[in-house]
């Protein structure tokens, strides 16, 4: 088995004067850095008290599912000689928060929109959705469900 290692650095940009002295007082910006790549502006959840603005946590992650399985998709596309033309994806996660404020998420829900070229192979093209999501080393990863609800379009000869 081969071990991959990923190394990120969040850095917590949200000190306005005072530090951590009241629930208030700080601000919950942040910025995600990898080595050579694009600074991710992020913060929490405006729920509580994040910048709009920012990326948080809770949206990485469900861009992370969504990415992670269209990568693996395009690929298992290519393999199978199925031309894809367009993808997006319009995920969604649902998180519960509990009464003492921890919480999980309860789901992802992929919904890829996929154009393919060749009409005759829908079907197989809708079926590998399912084989992507078995490969997503991001969803086998997840202690909860993350399911897939593809529509596939055919793109206009």
């Amino acid at each position: 088995m081969r071990q991959h290692h990923y190394h990120t650095t969040v850095e917590w940009t949200g000190n306005e004067g005072t530090g951590t002295s009241a629930y208030a007082a700080y601000g919950r910006n942040h910025t995600i850095q990898a080595a050579g790549k694009p600074v991710i502006p992020g913060s929490s959840d405006p729920s509580f008290r994040g910048d709009k603005t920012r990326y948080n946590p809770e949206e990485l992650l469900v861009a992370s599912l969504s990415s992670c399985h269209m990568l693996w998709y395009l690929h298992l596309c290519a393999v199978a000689g199925i031309v894809v033309t367009s993808y997006i994806d319009h995920a969604e996660g649902v998180m519960t928060e509990t009464a003492e404020g921890s919480g999980q998420f309860r789901q992802v829900i992929l919904k890829p929109i996929v154009t393919i070229a060749d009409p005759t192979l829908a079907g197989s093209a809708l079926a590998l959705h399912e084989e992507a999501h078995q490969y997503c080393f991001i969803a086998r990863s997840c202690n909860f469900p993350v399911t897939h609800e593809p529509e596939l379009r055919i793109e206009a000869q």
